[in-house]
């Protein structure tokens, strides 16, 4: 298991500057932003459309650079977030995939079945997002993308399924367990939920979804909330968790507890990490650049 470390960060943006060149940076970050204001993000077309299944909710949004097509780029695998429920979909997180996209990477934003849709839920939600990166490492060979340098990343209730997806595409080709991923080079989990059982003990809406992800409560279900958690299977050797100081939506113990390399911004809230405009997303950034890098 990966030892843990914990690093206050307080000043990213001298030191992200060469690698955020390409954006503009805006005149004052922002911190603890709100739902409601990813939605009210400025944002183009949302990439090219996609599809990785026969269901409607089976799609990517692609997002490329505006690059020669001479220049294969890396590649970020992306999983929104959003309690796994079928309230909030994709488009939250599109200013953030076409910002991502403007600093020299491609997006892969997946959207997948969830709670309240046929299918959704437990396993169909992840089975989807698996079914996703393997469309991505077999059918987008057309893009200008090196697909050596594959990163999935995932926000909230995205980042437990990324987690599980970076495990499942490193640890599984040896147990040729279906769908068959290429190891992905790592991944990033922002805000993530790593362990689902200690997340549905409480009552907020989103730890109350728990159970509706799952089907049930622990522990008629043991096996489920253990298979679904992070915390509980082999991880990617290229984990990093990335959460803030003062979210309110999951805990810290999500991160300090998980026994994976994770990183707390002070002062940063739940969505600060998919907003363009704030210090966590500087952050992300180089943490981004610089596992690319390995």
């Amino acid at each position: 298991m990966l030892l843990a470390c914990c690093l206050f960060i307080t000043g990213c943006a001298n030191r992200n500057s060469q690698t955020l060149a390409e954006s503009p940076a805006p005149e004052m970050l922002l911190s603890q932003v709100s739902y409601s204001s990813l939605l009210n993000l400025p944002a183009a077309a949302a990439g090219i459309k996609l599809a990785y299944g026969d269901n409607p909710l089976q799609f990517g949004h692609l997002y490329l650079p505006q690059i020669s097509a001479q220049q294969p780029v890396p590649l970020l695998v992306f999983i929104h977030g959003g309690c796994w429920l079928n309230a909030y979909d994709i488009a939250h997180s599109n200013a953030f995939s076409q910002a991502v996209a403007t600093t020299g990477i491609a997006v892969w934003s997946l959207e997948y079945r969830r709670v309240g849709d046929t299918g959704g839920g437990w396993p169909g939600s992840y089975d989807d997002v698996l079914a996703g990166i393997a469309h991505a490492q077999t059918s987008l060979s057309a893009y200008p993308i090196d697909l050596t340098q594959v990163v999935l990343a995932g926000h909230s209730a995205g980042g437990q399924l990324a987690l599980l997806a970076a495990g499942h595409s490193y640890h599984h080709q040896a147990a040729n367990k279906q769908p068959l991923l290429a190891p992905v080079k790592g991944v990033i989990g922002l805000a993530a939920i790593t362990d689902l059982l200690s997340y549905q003990s409480d009552e907020s809406s989103c730890q109350r979804a728990t159970r509706q992800f799952l089907g049930g409560n622990y522990p008629q279900l043991a096996d489920g909330y253990q298979q679904a958690s992070p915390q509980q299977q082999p991880m990617h050797p290229l984990t990093m968790l990335l959460q803030g100081s003062d979210d309110s939506i999951v805990p810290l113990t999500q991160a300090t507890n998980s026994g994976m390399p994770f990183q707390l911004l002070d002062n940063a809230g739940h969505f600060d990490w998919i907003h363009p405009q704030t210090e966590a997303y500087k952050h992300f950034l180089f943490t981004l650049q610089e596992l690319l890098a390995q």
